[in-house]
């Protein structure tokens, strides 16, 4: 079977084929449900291909792993609520990086166990079996460096969306404490790609890796989180290719270096819809701002929803902003339905979607998405913000910090200079919010307080209902 090898490599080169043009459908919503496809099938023919190398052992288990691993995520992704798509994609991209770094792992203990010693020349001698090359074991180091990072930060990234953490934990000196546990963890690494290869040094390495994750995550508020989810993809992405050089497979080269690139982008993108530097990501305690010195004046003025309804009934343009609060109630069809209505009677209706709106890229237009919300009606921040001043009524649903006119006007708060919708500028605004509070980054909101607001308090389901209900009583 001479030719198993290169039918192997082709196959592989299809998947690598199969990746690129699927991430490639994914940059439209019109497309992106066949590019997932389209990226699967990629995945599956490499995995199938790995499976037929001819100096692969432990198939069996192997095999028993991909099913187990298979029916878990089958059985989450179909029982997962919507609400908890954030938390979901966080605790998947862990495990990503925590399988590059289980894989480094295993290469560093099996040289170790092999009694690999440096030479004269920078080259490796071992007792019992064949040497590594200087490259390949400083790949190793790196790729689990970056996999153990990324495993343990999404797992407080997981934690944190899903509630069972407080927002932030900070201490004072945090930011060099961080940066003395990864000089650690740096040089340790350093250590093992010279050679030294021991079990102890080996455990500390894989320690301070995990810590660091664990305290880079820790300071971050949920209103950056979007930002850590693409930056510790991109990490699990790295990693991956970093260990498929370790193991000489092509698949896991391609696809690591196309999901770390991709990721990387993405994060340059969110940290620039935050008006933050990627520096800033990586080693600030961004989202842990101090309070807010401009003093907001004024009330919060309710409105009923019979109110609203008529308000927006008789308006020439509706801007709908949706947030989190419309994912937490699950209240995209309603909202829909009430913007069908609204389009009815001659009103023309857009979807406003800031980049960072919910718990992670492009949150809300997956929601709208599944709604069934046309894509044409759906616009990006840059190209409605100059529309809000012609916008005679904005109905915000849900969101919170993407909104705050204090981004613009006080640089004492924590999300100053970040790019907002400029929803203060609309004639009227509309916003559904369950209560008084501040939104999940702790932030007042000065366009609660503004003359031209009218808060409609309630579940976004109930609110979104009784809209609707207010509406057809006028139509009948």
């Amino acid at each position: 079977m001479a030719w198993l090898p290169d039918l192997i490599k082709a196959c592989y080169f299809l998947a690598a084929l199969l990746f690129i043009l699927g991430l490639k459908r994914m940059s439209s919503p019109r497309t992106a449900r066949g590019g997932i496809v389209w990226a699967g099938v990629g995945m599956l023919l490499a995995v199938v291909a790995t499976f037929a190398l001819p100096d692969l052992h432990n198939r069996g288990l192997m095999l028993a792993a991909v099913l187990i691993g298979v029916a878990a995520a089958w059985w989450s992704g179909r029982r997962v609520a919507m609400t908890a798509m954030p938390q979901m994609v966080a605790l998947y991209n862990g495990m990503g990086g925590g399988a590059a770094a289980a894989i480094g792992a295993a290469e560093l203990i099996g040289y170790a166990g092999r009694s690999v010693v440096l030479i004269d020349g920078g080259q490796f001698t071992a007792n019992g079996g064949s040497a590594p090359s200087t490259p390949q074991v400083a790949l190793a180091v790196l790729g689990a460096l970056i996999g153990a990072i990324s495993f343990s930060g999404s797992l407080i990234a997981f934690a944190k969306l899903q509630g069972w953490l407080d927002r932030r934990f900070v201490f004072p000196g945090q930011r060099v404490v961080n940066m003395l546990v990864l000089a650690a963890a740096v040089v340790i690494g350093a250590l093992l790609a010279a050679g030294h290869l021991t079990l102890p040094l080996i455990g500390a390495f894989f320690g301070l890796a995990l810590l660091f994750g664990l305290m880079m995550t820790l300071p971050i508020g949920g209103a950056d989180m979007p930002v850590v989810i693409s930056l510790y993809n991109a990490f699990t992405g790295l990693a991956v290719a970093f260990e498929g050089f370790v193991l000489q497979n092509e698949a896991m080269i391609i696809a690591g270096t196309v999901v770390g690139a991709a990721g990387t982008l993405l994060t340059q993108l969110m940290a620039k819809a935050m008006n933050r530097s990627l520096g800033n990501v990586l080693f600030g305690n961004f989202g842990a701002g101090g309070g807010v010195a401009q003093a907001i004046e004024g009330a919060q003025k309710p409105i009923e929803a019979s109110d609203a309804a008529v308000m927006m009934a008789y308006a020439e343009r509706v801007v709908i902003v949706p947030g989190y609060g419309m994912a937490v109630a699950q209240a995209q069809h309603k909202v829909w339905e009430f913007a069908q209505l609204l389009i009815a009677r001659g009103v023309k209706v857009k979807f406003a979607i800031h980049p960072v709106a919910g718990r992670m890229p492009g949150h809300m237009n997956v929601l709208l998405a599944e709604a069934g919300v046309p894509y044409d009606l759906i616009a990006d921040m840059d190209d409605i913000n100059p529309e809000f001043p012609a916008t005679d009524v904005a109905l915000v649903i849900g969101a919170n910090d993407v909104v705050n006119p204090l981004a613009k006007t006080d640089p004492a708060s924590p999300i100053y200079g970040m790019p907002i919708l400029d929803v203060a500028d609309a004639r009227q605004v509309i916003v559904v919010k369950r209560g008084k509070g501040t939104g999940f980054a702790g932030i007042e909101n000065a366009l609660f307080y503004a003359d031209n607001a009218r808060m409609l308090y309630g579940d976004g389901q109930a609110a979104a209902g009784a809209l609707v209900a207010a509406l057809k009583t006028l139509d009948a």
